[in-house]
């Protein structure tokens, strides 16, 4: 069986926490200090070239392993292993049945099989891997089995990326299941730890949302809808004659004229709460459910000024700019005041830096 860079396996202290989006690299690094108490050692970021990495497609590996060399230069570690991350439209995750009792081996063989049925490829164009969630709720005789794949050139590319900036790729996850990871210990400081609250995440990229909902540490819905921050920075390069990096750089400094905010922020504030609430309509109607608790939004535009205020505002939901290192500790080289409005695009690079921690 050809693993997915260890998928669901124990990763092994030390580990960093590498996410590799279109817009950039960001790394982070965590401690334990005490007893289920973290510290946040070292965060760092990288900005990416326009078309190095395409709709979580790796285009251009020179570039984007240059980045990487340079944010973990600047992070000042000397960890070298790293968890890396696939864009959830890279992989295929599906449920499976199987009879309890089998050895590692037969259990393979087994997987393979039921695999051949889920994958569009042929099993040695795809790298693979399963982890055991526990006995089958409807039979004491099954298992349930979670069947993970990917195009290997996908998985190779990342792995390449990583050994180009001198680094290990040890573990290889779902970039939607180590927001949820990172997520996870924030609803767990909720009212009654979140028990029975149906949270939804909304991760605004550059290019893409990808919305999450759970309930109980499970995800009851998932999907993408193509809308980010680029069409903010766009909107900019058309009004004011700017390169797309210095609309970028300016959006992201506040560093425009003073028409900016009603002519080309509001607009763009009132469209993202529109794809907001009916990204939770389709939810609604696609699913039992009639209701959401809370919603965090998290990604790079997660801080634009007014973005939480309009969403909450037009959702009535209890609304919150999600922080991935709420309740950590801060190592010395960490400067608060800048981590407070730079953590919501950390989510995902905090989630797979938790898996040092199985």
């Amino acid at each position: 069986m050809v693993n997915l860079g260890s998928l669901f396996g124990q990763a092994n202290p030390p580990l960093l926490g590498l996410d590799i989006s279109t817009s950039g690299v960001r790394l982070v690094e965590l401690v334990v200090i005490g007893k289920n108490e973290l510290r946040l050692e070292r965060y760092a970021s990288e900005p990416l070239a326009r078309g190095a990495v395409v709709d979580g497609n790796i285009e251009n590996i020179e570039l984007v392993s240059e980045a990487v060399r340079r944010v973990w230069k600047k992070s000042g570690t000397r960890t070298k292993q790293v968890a890396l991350g696939m864009p959830p439209a890279s992989v295929i995750t599906k449920k499976i049945i199987l009879p309890a009792g089998m050895s590692e081996d037969a259990l393979e063989v087994q997987v393979e099989s039921e695999a051949s049925q889920y994958i569009p490829f042929a099993l040695d164009e795809v790298s693979l891997d399963f982890d055991v969630l526990g006995p089958s709720a409807n039979s004491a005789d099954d298992i349930e089995v979670m069947l993970a794949a990917s195009r290997r050139e996908k998985v190779e590319d990342r792995v390449a990326i990583a050994e180009a900036a001198g680094l290990t790729a040890v573990v290889m996850d779902v970039e939607s299941y180590a927001a949820r990871a990172a997520l996870d210990r924030i609803t767990a400081q909720l009212p009654k730890a979140g028990a029975g609250q149906i949270v939804a995440l909304f991760q605004i990229g550059a290019q893409v949302t990808h919305i999450s909902v759970m309930l109980d540490g499970e995800t009851i819905y998932e999907r993408e809808q193509p809308f980010g921050g680029n069409q903010l920075t766009q909107d900019i390069v058309r009004a004011y004659g700017l390169s797309f990096d210095d609309a970028d750089a300016k959006k992201k400094s506040g560093d425009l004229p003073d028409g900016y905010q009603q002519e080309l922020l509001m607009p763009f504030l009132e469209n993202a709460a529109l794809e907001v609430t009916r990204a939770i309509q389709f939810f609604y109607t696609s699913t039992p459910y009639t209701r959401i608790d809370q919603l965090f939004l998290a990604g790079g535009c997660a801080m634009i000024p007014g973005l939480l205020d309009i969403v909450a505002s037009r959702t009535k939901i209890s609304s919150a700019v999600v922080s991935p290192f709420k309740g950590m500790s801060l190592g010395p080289s960490v400067r608060e005041q800048q981590l407070r409005a730079e953590a919501p695009a950390y989510l995902v690079a905090c989630g797979l830096a938790l898996r040092r921690f199985g």
